[in-house]
């Protein structure tokens, strides 16, 4: 019994002393170096930041603290375990310059127009973690079974954030349809670590969608662009900011498609920039994950944040997604539409030009 009482007590130390060393043996093991290159106006040779006014972009007191306040709130609003969905199954092809769109869920968007389909930070998993029996998950289902998902061209992933990067997905798209991937540096790094192949791309930097394109459309003469945004990145919280975070501006006949990826407001400029790149037709930007403010402002933009955007892009249509799903901030599963709902009418723009809607639920652009 001695011995054993003491076999347990050198385990029990060893475990102890272990976990005292924890934090500063085990970060170390978790960074990653996605990207080298030259240094630039938003990269210092080993991390990417915002170059802009206004405050950083990653949490303040870090992802760590905002996790023990996130579950030891009282603030934090209760969500359904469970929302119903009902999925659709969208058509294999839309032609011509209609425009179809579908919100499956959280950031992912269905675009169907010029032949090409078109689906931004997809996500089919359970839930937005490293790890498939923890962490945040999803309340509703996928707006569109994956089975019934058309074959996919062209995908754009923002960063590399877990609600946004699903790798489960990606690869699951690679394996079946082999679509472009088009991303923003350093994260084709860690898509090609899974067997996927992605191009990556610096802010301001095209790639033509021409060879996507039907024969005898005219929707090759246009690309894809890598836009500034305002938000930070990371898989394991060591390796913050070593890959790069964007927007994109998909450029099409009868005018843009601009994807927000996820951001903050910061001082709005990169809205102006991608303003200029043409008239943009649809803009789909986020308008949840906002709360508390003293935490969020720096990295999600809140609804009224969402309309100022809109505005500065002087977008004909625009939806919002990043809310509803996956509960990752404090607000209420409802609240990002109605308070877009009020900021709209504060601003005096008609609810179909700033729309949400439920997943599965496909509209046309006009």
């Amino acid at each position: 019994m001695r011995t054993w009482l003491g076999r347990f007590g050198t385990l029990f130390l060893f475990l102890l002393v272990g976990l005292c060393f924890a934090p500063s043996l085990i970060p170390p093991f978790l960074d990653r170096t996605y990207y080298e290159g030259p240094r630039s106006g938003h990269f210092d040779g080993e991390r990417f930041f915002n170059p802009t006014s206004g405050p950083p972009a990653v949490p303040h007191g870090g992802p760590a603290r905002f996790f023990n306040r996130f579950i030891g709130s009282s603030e934090r609003a209760q969500w359904p375990e469970h929302v119903p969905v009902t999925p659709t199954v969208p058509p294999r092809r839309v032609e011509g310059e209609e425009m179809l769109v579908t919100w499956i869920g959280h950031a992912t968007v269905l675009v169907q127009t010029q032949g090409l389909n078109i689906l931004t930070d997809p996500i089919w998993s359970e839930r937005a973690s490293p790890f498939a029996s923890i962490g945040p998950r999803r309340v509703r289902a996928p707006g569109v079974r994956f089975e019934d998902l058309p074959k996919i061209d062209l995908v754009l992933v923002s960063h590399n954030h877990y609600d946004h990067m699903d790798l489960p997905t990606l690869k699951r798209l690679w394996q079946r349809d082999r679509p472009t991937i088009v991303t923003s540096l350093g994260n084709d790094t860690i898509l090609k670590g899974e067997g996927v192949d992605a191009t990556a791309l610096d802010w301001g930097a095209g790639w033509s969608i021409a060879p996507l394109c039907p024969p005898g459309t005219p929707c090759g003469e246009v690309d894809v662009r890598v836009d500034r945004n305002h938000h930070w990145s990371a898989r394991w919280g060591t390796d913050r900011n070593r890959a790069l975070w964007s927007a994109f501006t998909v450029k099409l006949p009868g005018g843009n498609l601009f994807f927000a990826g996820d951001t903050g407001y910061g001082d709005g400029s990169w809205a102006e920039e991608a303003a200029r790149r043409g008239p943009i037709r649809l803009a789909i930007l986020p308008i949840g994950a906002y709360l508390p403010r003293d935490v969020m402002q720096a990295n999600h933009m809140d609804p009224d944040e969402a309309v100022r955007v809109f505005e500065k892009l002087k977008a004909t249509t625009a939806l919002g997604m990043h809310w509803g799903t996956i509960q990752l901030t404090f607000e209420g599963i409802d609240d990002p539409p109605k308070r877009l709902a009020a900021a709209r009418r504060a601003r005096g723009i008609a609810a179909e030009r700033f729309l949400t809607t439920e997943v599965g639920r496909s509209f046309k652009v006009p």
